[in-house]
């Protein structure tokens, strides 16, 4: 693999994007508990693979690529479920919630392919 940090995967620079947009979105929302899990959610994903990638082994990094697609996932749950009870306060929330389902979505493939590539370099 030819990346040298974290800091050139594009999966790693969509996921702070991520992060920066949920707390766009939730910004003036007062559901403090689903607003700091979503939060949470999404500052996770980039930076387990930040975490990851600086780890010893690849093995390692692998562990922690799985836990960003983990955390995701749940982040992709909590959009669902703030979509449901409209938590978001852009004026168009459901197109809002559904290009943020589908860049989790995205994001979680990128992980994928990483995972995959790591693993054939460890075969």
């Amino acid at each position: 693999m030819s990346v040298k940090n974290f800091e050139e995967l594009e999966v790693w620079k969509r996921s702070c994007q991520i992060a920066v947009d949920i707390y766009a979105a939730l910004h003036s929302s007062k559901d403090f508990g689903l607003k700091d899990q979503m939060q949470r959610s999404a500052v996770s994903i980039a930076s387990n693979i930040a975490e990851g990638s600086e780890r010893a082994s690849t093995p390692e990094y692998i562990r922690f690529l799985r836990i960003a697609k983990s955390s995701c996932a749940e982040l992709r749950t909590q959009i669902y479920i703030s979509q449901k009870i409209r938590l978001t306060t852009d004026q168009a929330p459901l197109q809002q919630a559904k290009e943020l389902i589908q860049e989790t979505k995205e994001i979680s493939a990128m992980l994928q392919g990483l995972i995959t590539s790591l693993q054939h370099t460890t075969k």
